[in-house]
């Protein structure tokens, strides 16, 4: 018999309940969360290297740094007309190769195939649609959106973005003993991982290469408060 899923919450690991059904499946079909009786309150609920990965809504701090970067990206398109990039946040990405489901905090995605999505009123976008992927760590979800290391040795979201071939993925790390953002390029989808990166600390511009070549301002980014 197969072995339930793995739930995770927070930084808790235990055994479900058996599912009627996948968890990817079920994630795609919008279910997951009512089979696991979670709150509809802002809860997340992802599947992250096959585990069912659940976590709370981010604090305010969080939602400000995925403001900033939209609001840069939205100045950009001001100033000029033929700024072809586009921000969604919170959308869900259907990584279907590998039987994934994320919802990143925000992704960039060309203006032609932003209008085609919307035309279409997609569900889940799927990676082909998207040029750069940001997450913003948060401490119940730090472990999933870095690469793997001591506290998780399954397949992360760095993996994930890899394995499907996002071509950019921004990091942005508010853990206070690191407090840096990061610039992932060059997936390799076989092996799953980027093979090239660029960092700035908090308090540097964060330097966005072209085709987007956009400066971010990070004077107000601030790491998480230890508890």
């Amino acid at each position: 018999m197969e072995e339930s899923p793995k739930v995770r919450t927070l930084a808790t690991v235990h055994h479900h309940r058996e599912l009627p059904d996948t968890p990817y499946n079920l994630w795609m079909r919008d279910e997951l969360a009512d089979v696991l009786d979670l709150p509809h309150d802002g809860t997340r609920v992802e599947i992250v290297g096959g585990e069912i990965i659940v976590s709370p809504g981010p604090d305010m701090a969080h939602n400000f740094i995925v403001q900033d970067i939209s609001d840069a990206v939205a100045a950009a398109r001001a100033r000029d007309a033929t700024f072809r990039w586009r921000c969604i946040a919170t959308q869900d990405v259907n990584l279907s190769d590998i039987h994934d489901g994320y919802i990143p905090d925000l992704c960039i995605l060309d203006s032609e195939v932003a209008a085609q999505t919307r035309r279409a009123q997609l569900k889940k976008a799927l990676p082909e649609h998207l040029q750069l992927i940001l997450e913003v760590t948060s401490p119940s979800t730090v472990s999933d959106d870095r690469l793997p290391g001591k506290k998780r040795f399954q397949p992360t979201k760095w993996n994930g973005y890899a394995r499907v071939g996002i071509p950019y993925y921004l990091l942005v790390d508010r853990d206070p003993r690191v407090a840096r953002t990061t610039l992932f390029t060059e997936p390799d989808t076989a092996a799953g991982e980027y093979r090239e990166s660029v960092s700035w600390e908090f308090g540097e511009p964060v330097k966005l290469p072209e085709p987007f070549g956009l400066e971010i301002p990070t004077d107000e980014w601030e790491p998480w408060q230890r508890t």
